[in-house]
């Protein structure tokens, strides 16, 4: 059933110093790791299988099994041992996807905290065993099977175990009280919707209820992707046409030369030429290293999906407290009857008028506090109030009322020990305080006006009161309360170091931040115009409420922060943003902020202050709750978009003068140039070029001084196709020049085929520095080294192939004239490059006429 509106609180007590290091570790080694079975990963043999039946693959066999029947051994045998090169390259690029995985995985792992050897620390899930002792409060997942030992009474949502989606109430059982049951355990999964307790845990792992379910939990998400889509959608239209080009051309050559074994070969070694295999391997290995690395910046991808919506965020909505600031509170202000003052870290005793104030500001926090305001407010209380009688260690909690929507105030009720009669003390938004108080206008003014000069002042201001007499029992409601004002408090909360960077940065790449805080308007406004935000207007949660649809976003459009906000207003600012036709990225750490970080384009949940809830709603978490860490990410985002980009333009100019080599000799009735063995060498330097070359490709200097791409840019649109077409045009070109020239001066068809193959490689290898680059090959520069590493062990396996009479055989040339090899590399790789000088010329013509100013 569901709990009252005053959660009622046993006595809290300490639960247990905990195990040991030595004892932990024992109980670790004995019982294994916390996580949950799995299910079966593929095995070696299962992995090679896969692989085996990959289209690439499967037609490698299929022409060493034509070679077998035409009595050829030799070459069906370097197609083999090609199957086998082909098989051990896409292992290793999946042995580095899973690795990436897995990485994430574990960075990605719950964490909890721990009482070991008599102290509080934070450890992954993973390393709890039998007999911990753990914190628990509200929006935590339970990472593991435990008993409640001490602290308030705790709601826990039950649903991943029974599907009843109301939360149950625990009530804490100190060793003492006898037997473990089911209203004091929580579970593995589980999730505390409020409360906070210390537990013990009892099972772990497999022997938890979960575990014996044998769910899992996964942490990556491996839903298909609109990219996937797009990806998979582009491969069966080329594989189609592919299919109908191939049985065109063993129909033709066929009927013409009657010999449909060689017929049959041809159109194999025109599929193995055409069919794009490697954009699905290119998508996956990109999308996994990418997740991987911008892991390392401290930022974790628990979506792929994130990825792709990076480089489209429009509008970036931030909290104030935590992301744009370092969340470390201090109070700076002390304000009774009018009378303020100043508060430094290293302030000794405090003048007895602001006592009182101080007083209530602890009574009206948890008595453990997780809340860095409410930290502050525990250490200038133990530093200044010490040995006098307004620290109150006796008193018992007896009822709290919530912060919500409807009063911005959080009250706690204390049993002062004094014939059972119980005290209030409430802070809150300094309005919400005054409503609670009744006061006058005139003094509701005054007070008012106090407030607005500290938050322009960029400090965070609460209001603080007391019951004005001592309570029989707590009201059903806060507002039946009779309150007494005390004062005001001012918190200085600092800007986090590289913040207004940061937010330059975001300017620069045409993102707009939107702060989003708690605040007061002033504090707000300070802070962000701090961070370097120029600030247009500001506007309140409770403005923005008032209005709906487009009326709303037409707001939004001018706004710059939103004070005063709930979490249930991020998400009306998300839907508007999203009806406006903006793409946005939301931060948030508390349970509330779980809706709107699951509907915005991109969530982002804080790693260290967030709740378990609010990271698993998130696309991206981070570890370090750093704003510049955002920052990374959309920068990150843009260069694997980027990339993925280049790699895709040089897929498909590649393939044009491969598949002219394979069918322009057939059609025009030449003997044959291009084997499955020519084939299966350029698919050697392919894969490595697109897995290894583009994906460390650095990203392009302009890469934050754009706009963002619009959510309905694709990534291989009909601009990118014309441009590749046009460079694998222009290799063919020359392929084409070369073959003519070959054929009409009478040379042996293994020099032809020698310097056809020649062409080839040039023109791949020009490809490849003509795609590195946006701007085109004059910027493509040395800065990834990769490139030239493939560079080089294609053009030393190709002289190889030429100068090695065994290798020549092999691939059945005849050793070519050196100056024709040059002449034949030189006219590809001057074609190629006329083609992209021609584009670098045309170029800013093109962006003065659509960019007029």
């Amino acid at each position: 059933m569901a709990a009252p509106t005053g959660l009622t609180a046993v006595t809290e007590g300490a639960a247990g110093a905990g195990l040991t290091s030595h004892e932990a570790a024992e109980r670790l080694r004995i019982d294994g790791p916390n996580l949950i079975p799995e299910g079966e990963r593929p095995t070696v043999l299962g992995r090679l299988l896969g692989v085996a039946g990959e289209p690439m693959v499967l037609l490698l066999l299929a022409a060493s099994g034509i070679y077998v029947a035409l009595g050829d051994r030799t070459e069906a045998a370097i197609l083999v041992g090609s199957v086998l090169l082909v098989v051990t390259i896409t292992l290793v690029q999946e042995g580095r996807t899973e690795r990436a995985l897995e990485n994430l995985r574990s960075l990605s792992s719950p964490r909890a905290q721990v009482f070991r050897d008599g102290a509080v620390v934070t450890l992954p899930a993973r390393e709890l065993v039998q007999g911990d002792v753990i914190r628990v409060a509200e929006g935590d997942r339970v990472p593991a099977d435990a008993v409640l030992r001490s602290g308030t009474v705790v709601l826990v949502d039950e649903s991943l175990l029974t599907g009843e989606s109301v939360p149950v109430s625990k009530i804490p059982a100190p060793r003492a009280a006898g037997d473990v049951g089911a209203e004091n355990s929580v579970f593995a999964g589980t999730l505390v919707v409020s409360g906070r307790s210390t537990a013990e845990i009892v099972a772990t792992g497999a022997r938890s209820r979960m575990g014996r379910i044998g769910t899992s939990l996964g942490a990556v998400s491996v839903d298909r992707t609109a990219l996937q889509e797009e990806t998979n959608g582009l491969v069966r239209k080329i594989a189609v046409l592919a299919v109908g080009l191939c049985a065109l051309l063993f129909v033709v050559t066929g009927r013409v030369s009657r010999d449909w074994v060689q017929a049959a070969l041809s159109s194999v070694t025109l599929a193995m030429a055409i069919l794009p295999e490697e954009f699905p391997v290119v998508l996956t290995v990109f999308l996994a290293l990418g997740a991987f690395r911008i892991a390392k910046s401290r930022v974790l991808t628990r979506k792929v999906a994130a990825i792709e919506a990076l480089g489209t965020v429009e509008v970036l909505c931030a909290d104030k407290t935590g992301t744009l600031t370092e969340n470390r509170m201090a109070v700076r202000r002390l304000v009774v009857d009018g009378e303020a003052l100043e508060v430094s870290d290293g302030s000794g005793t405090l003048p007895e008028a602001v006592h009182e104030l101080v007083e209530m500001a602890i009574l009206a926090s948890p008595r453990d506090p997780f809340d860095p305001m409410e930290r502050a407010f525990q250490e200038l209380g133990a530093r200044t109030l010490g040995g006098t009688e307004h620290l109150h260690p006796r008193w018992k909690p007896a009822h709290e009322y919530p912060l919500s929507p409807e009063l911005l105030a959080v009250t706690h009720v204390w049993r002062t020990g004094e014939r059972a009669a119980l005290l209030a003390a409430t802070k809150g938004a300094p309005e919400a305080i005054f409503d609670l108080c009744h006061l006058e206008p005139d003094v509701a003014s005054r007070w008012r006006d106090v407030a607005t000069r500290l938050a322009e002042g960029g400090l965070r201001v609460l209001g603080v009161a007391r019951s004005a007499e001592h309570l029989a029992v707590a009201p059903e409601i806060a507002h039946d309360i009779p309150f007494r004002m005390v004062g005001l408090v001012g918190l200085e909360d600092p800007l986090r170091p590289g913040v207004a960077d940061a937010v330059r940065a975001c300017a620069r790449a045409g993102v707009r931040v939107l702060v989003i805080t708690g605040d007061h308007a002033s504090t707000g406004r300070a802070i962000a115009e701090r961070a370097g935000i120029t600030v247009r207007d500001v506007a309140t949660g409770a403005e923005l409420e008032s209005l709906a649809g487009g009326a709303l976003a037409s707001r939004l459009e001018t706004v710059d922060v939103v004070a005063r906000a709930v979490p249930e207003d991020k998400l009306r600012i998300l839907r508007a943003l999203r009806a406006d036709g903006l793409v946005s990225a939301m931060t948030g750490d508390g349970v509330n902020d779980a809706p709107a970080l699951r509907a915005a384009d991109v969530g982002i949940a804080m790693g260290k202050r967030g709740t378990d809830v609010a990271r698993e709603a998130a696309s991206l978490v981070l570890s370090d709750d750093d704003f510049g860490s955002i920052v990374v990410a959309i920068r990150a985002g843009r260069r694997i978009h980027d990339n993925l980009r280049k790699a895709f333009s040089y897929l498909i100019a590649v393939h044009v003068p491969i598949a002219l080599m394979s069918l322009l000799p057939a059609l025009l009735g030449w003997p044959a140039l291009l084997g499955p063995v020519h084939v299966a060498f350029l698919e050697l330097v392919i894969d490595p070029t697109c897995s290894v070359v583009f994906e460390m490709e650095p990203a392009e200097p302009d890469v934050m001084d754009r706009p963002p791409r619009p959510r309905t840019a694709r990534l291989v649109s009909r601009r990118l196709v014309a441009t590749s077409l046009l460079r694998g045009a222009a290799a063919a070109l020359a392929l084409a020049v070369v073959l003519v020239v070959a054929h009409r001066s009478g040379r042996p068809v293994g020099e032809q085929r020698a310097l056809a193959f020649v062409s080839v490689v040039a023109g791949n290898l020009a490809l490849l520095w003509a795609s590195r680059s946006d701007r085109g090959i004059l910027h493509s520069g040395a800065r990834n080294r990769s490139a030239w590493l493939v560079t080089g062990a294609a053009t030393l396996s190709l002289f190889a192939f030429l100068a090695i009479p065994a290798l020549r055989g092999a691939f059945r040339f005849a050793a070519p004239a050196p100056k024709d090899v040059l002449a034949s590399a030189a006219l590809t790789l001057a074609l190629v490059f006329a083609t992209e000088l021609e584009r670098a010329v045309r170029r800013p013509a093109v962006q003065k006429s659509v960019n007029p100013t």
